[in-house]
């Protein structure tokens, strides 16, 4: 489950926009060869986050 969001940056405000928000479950599906970028689940929906992007969202593990 997402835990929190920064958005004080483009790229956080840009992944809220596109259903990346606190209490919403993620799913990582597969990553990459080198582990970059990696697709994920949200809300049966399925998006591909470099770790770049990634770095703006915390996690509880589960």
């Amino acid at each position: 489950m997402i835990r929190k969001l920064d958005t004080r940056e483009k790229v956080g405000a840009r992944l809220l926009v596109m259903g990346v928000c606190p209490g919403t479950m993620l799913r990582v599906v597969r990553n990459a060869p080198l582990k970059d970028p990696m697709e994920v689940e949200i809300d049966g929906c399925f998006i591909s986050l470099r770790r770049s992007e990634a770095r703006f969202v915390e996690v509880d593990p589960g």
